[in-house]
C-alpha cells in the first residue's frame, strides 16, 4: 500500500538524519467514527555515535514517525547496536502511543496488542542512580 508522506511542519526544528532505513511498518490510527488514516514508522540503520559528549563507543539508531502531526524524526542509544536498534524499537512505540492519546485514536496492526512492537527493555541498569524505576505502558 503506498502512502504519501506526510510533510514537515514549517519552522520544524530538523531531527536526526534518518539515513538507511532498515525497517519500515504502516499502522493504523482508528478514529471513533471508524476512520482509517496510515501512520509509518521507520527505524534507520544503528551507527556509532559521534556526539561530542559521548563516549566515543555507544551506537545511535534513528526513528521516524510520519502521521498523527508532522513527521518526527529522533534516536535512541545504547552501548552497541542491538541496544540501541532495541531501544528504537522501544522509544517508537512509546512515541507512537503518545501521539494517538493526544489524537484521540487507537492503533491498529493486524489487530495485535502493542502494535507487534512489543519490547520491555530492563532499564535498571542505565537510569540515574535514586530514580524511580521506568514503568512499562500497558499494551
Amino acid at each position: 500500500m503506498a502512502v504519501p508522506p506526510t510533510p514537515p511542519a514549517t519552522g520544524a526544528p530538523a531531527g536526526p538524519d534518518l539515513g538507511e532505513v532498515v525497517a519500515e511498518r504502516v499502522v493504523e490510527a482508528v478514529a471513533a467514527d471508524g476512520t482509517r488514516t496510515p501512520v509509518r514508522v521507520r527505524l534507520g540503520r544503528p551507527r556509532p555515535d559521534t556526539h561530542p559528549e559521548g563516549t566515543g563507543t555507544d551506537w545511535c539508531c534513528p526513528w521516524q514517525v510520519e502521521g498523527l502531526g508532522a513527521t518526527e524524526t529522533d534516536s535512541s542509544f545504547g552501548v552497541d547496536s542491538l541496544q540501541a536498534l532495541l531501544l528504537g524499537v522501544y522509544g517508537l512505540r512509546l512515541r507512537l502511543e503518545e501521539r494517538a492519546r493526544r489524537a484521540g485514536v487507537r492503533l491498529d496492526w493486524l489487530g495485535m496488542a502493542g502494535l507487534g512492537l512489543t519490547l520491555e527493555p530492563d532499564l535498571s541498569a542505565v537510569a540515574p542512580a535514586g530514580a524511580p524505576p521506568a514503568e512499562a505502558p500497558a499494551d
